[in-house]
């Protein structure tokens, strides 16, 4: 008689999953943006939003909740009601970068549900001309003979700029000195300047400066050479293939979404992104279009998250 309860209590409650993924959605939604308005990150996202919200019969509204690096926003949706009625557009660094690095407010790989990556951007490794390397073996063999002498320029602790060369230096053994700036702007003109001599910049705003002779790239973190910049080769082909990193966005909803729910927001992010306008809105921010399954986009995660969980230990940063 026990199980026969249960099996009909389980009926119900899948049936009344159901009827709500039939009838989701019937109002507004509200897609979170964890940074302030104006970045690359807010286009992409008020561009989903459109597209998005023609998919689903509803209109999307863009959120802006900026706060603690990414933090402030992703926390209020891992908190939000599991109704598939508040989306977060995430971000590599409070999704799998801020969590090993200080105590927060919540667990994303446990308070979230993947639903769709939707872009991502490689880095460059460029050095200041004055730098005598021509390639990464150079460099690496430069930066042995030199420990801690060569700086790096950072955006901050915990962002790209700062992480990716701290793999680097994992991978290749070398010791080059953190100097960190409030911003990847003023850290990209230092290296131009030669106050510092290396970064790890963004493949859009590092390129242009490679092109006027203001920097000289040595690879890049994708893990096959990139069309934007054909020449350039990746850290893979140099000897260190363990050294691919981007910065990727993923939309999200609070953990406990009805399956339902998550696939049929998967299928309309899909749909969205098929079209040609999408690549011309990345091409704008520098980003590649993503997509793929929430299995797919939650394995990501997990793989970013352990590959940045050592990174984080073995250079000893924290929350500044």
């Amino acid at each position: 008689m026990l199980g026969l309860l249960v099996s009909f209590a389980g009926s119900l409650l899948a049936g009344a999953a159901s009827a709500q993924a039939q009838s989701y959605p019937n109002k507004p939604l509200h897609l979170v943006v964890p940074f302030a308005p104006g970045g690359g990150n807010d286009a992409l996202a008020r561009f989903i939003a459109t597209k998005l919200g023609a998919s689903l019969g509803q209109s999307v509204i863009v959120d802006n909740r900026a706060g603690a690096n990414g933090a402030v926003g992703t926390e209020y949706v891992a908190k939000a009601a599991p109704d598939g009625y508040t989306l977060l557009l995430g971000f590599v660094g409070p999704l799998t970068v801020l969590p090993h690095m200080g105590k927060l407010g919540y667990d994303p790989l446990t308070q979230l549900a993947p639903i769709s990556l939707v872009a991502n951007a490689y880095q460059v490794l460029a050095v200041h001309p004055d730098v005598p390397a021509k390639n990464v073996a150079e460099f690496v063999a430069l930066a042995k003979a030199q420990p801690g002498k060569l700086a790096y320029a950072s955006g901050g602790a915990g962002t790209p700029l700062h992480l990716v060369p701290e793999l680097f230096k994992l991978a290749a053994g070398i010791d080059l000195l953190y100097v960190p700036y409030k911003g990847s702007s003023p850290a990209a003109l230092s290296t131009i300047s030669g106050d510092t001599q290396v970064i790890f910049g963004a493949m859009f705003s590092t390129l242009p400066q490679v092109k006027a002779g203001k920097l000289r790239a040595l690879a890049v973190t994708s893990p096959k050479r990139l069309a934007t910049a054909p020449d350039v080769p990746t850290l893979a082909e140099a000897g260190y293939p363990g050294v691919e990193a981007s910065s990727w966005y993923g939309v999200l909803a609070p953990a406990g979404t009805p399956p339902a729910i998550i696939n049929k927001l998967n299928a309309a992010l899909a749909q969205a992104m098929s079209g040609n306008d999408y690549r011309e809105v990345l091409d704008k921010q520098g980003l590649e279009p993503l997509a793929g399954s929430p299995e797919a986009f939650r394995s990501f995660m997990l793989s970013e998250s352990n590959k940045w969980s050592k990174v984080i230990k073995a250079a000893h940063i924290v929350l500044e």
